[in-house]
């Protein structure tokens, strides 16, 4: 990708700017980051509180609905006398008379109109209280409003959707945050001190870069109990994530540091007599803060990926717990595949918080340097 200049930006403003202003300047002229930046931000608001998102219980089953198609949200009625506004029909189930299978009919003489900021089951905020106000809500809880369908167990696929992107987006950050404590640390010992110290970290290194990755993460989440609380699979999934994934960053970090040791203002800093805790976190870490954030953005999406990949292949997150990985694992039979293919949804809540995340990433990295004309 083209590096982005700074251009349209008076002289003198540009002189005595930060260089967090200047990477403002050139980040929102990536027009591809902006947005990925407003559908990221847009994910994790629904991620920070999915109850109030959700229209129905992600938990509750119902057998009436089993594999229920995606229903339209129509704007306009006319079967009951010239309406607007927001309102579904509800569907009738009738067999085939020759092959028994379920067909689904919207029933257009009954009109169910959606409430915005209605009430519905009753979740909690951050666990300080609970609450039933949704986004979107229906009065008819006979017949539900299922925008994503149904699974074989009769439920939400959109609310079980919104609820798993809580875990599945969560975990990505967790996972990183602790892989980049370990790669700073680490990389930032091996490099300001050199030496020894730098041989023995930088084969660490070497070792755990040698570590095949998949097959690690599924030996390790194999060898968890199945009886494991789900707050504890959560931990132990992302501390597995976190600990292949560290490495990379580590070696970066060494490269770094090994270049600002010898620079003027660590020289000045430790004649000084200040501490080496404060060099390397108040001045030499700083010094690349815009790199570390472009690097973090492009490895939450491979955090997601692959809490997706264990929990599809049943290494993961068990059931009950909600996370798109374990969703997707119903979409694994050829019955799900043929008669719902709906059950796929999770997989495109995958597919469009990657893409956000990693052009996110793009546009970070390009206009970390504001100065690249």
């Amino acid at each position: 990708m083209a590096d982005i200049a700074v251009t349209n930006i008076p002289p003198d403003r540009a002189a005595v700017a930060s260089q967090w202003q200047l990477i403002w300047w050139a980040f929102r002229r990536h027009r591809l980051a902006m947005v990925a930046l407003v559908v990221t931000l847009l994910m994790y608001i629904v991620a920070l509180v999915p109850g109030f998102f959700a229209i129905n219980d992600p938990y509750l089953q119902n057998a009436r609905a089993t594999f229920h198609p995606p229903q339209k949200v129509h704007l306009i009625d006319t079967q009951n006398g010239f309406s607007f506004g927001p309102h579904y029909y509800p569907m009738k189930l009738t067999r085939d008379p020759e092959t028994l299978a379920a067909i689904f009919k919207e029933d257009t003489t009954k009109r169910v109109d959606i409430q915005f900021f209605g009430r519905g089951y009753e979740y909690s905020v951050f666990g300080l209280f609970n609450t039933n106000i949704h986004l979107i809500a229906s009065p008819d809880k006979t017949t539900p409003l299922l925008l994503f369908g149904a699974d074989r167990l009769g439920r939400d696929v959109f609310s079980r959707t919104v609820q798993g992107s809580q875990v599945s987006l969560s975990i990505g950050l967790l996972g990183v945050f602790l892989s980049l404590m370990l790669g700073i640390v680490i990389g930032g010992i091996s490099g300001y001190y050199g030496g020894r110290i730098d041989f023995f970290m930088q084969r660490l290194i070497d070792f755990v870069l040698s570590l095949p990755t998949i097959p690690i993460w599924l030996a390790m989440a194999a060898a968890l109990p199945q009886d494991w609380p789900a707050t504890l699979q959560y931990m132990m999934i992302t501390i597995i994530l976190s600990l292949t994934g560290w490495a990379q960053l580590a070696r970066v970090v060494r490269g770094r540091f090994l270049s600002l040791r010898t620079e003027e203002f660590v020289a000045a800093a430790r004649l000084d007599g200040v501490r080496e805790g404060r060099i390397i976190f108040r001045h030499m870490l700083p010094s690349f803060a815009s790199h570390i954030i472009a690097s973090i953005t492009l490895a939450v999406p491979a955090m997601i990926l692959a809490e997706t990949s264990l929990s599809f292949l049943g290494l993961g997150l068990q059931p009950p717990t909600i996370s798109w990985g374990v969703l997707l694992r119903e979409a694994q039979n050829i019955r799900s595949i043929a008669t719902a293919p709906w059950l796929f949804m999770p997989g495109c809540a995958v597919v469009v918080a990657v893409m956000a995340l990693n052009l996110l990433g793009d546009g970070l990295r390009d206009a970390a340097d504001p100065y690249n004309k």
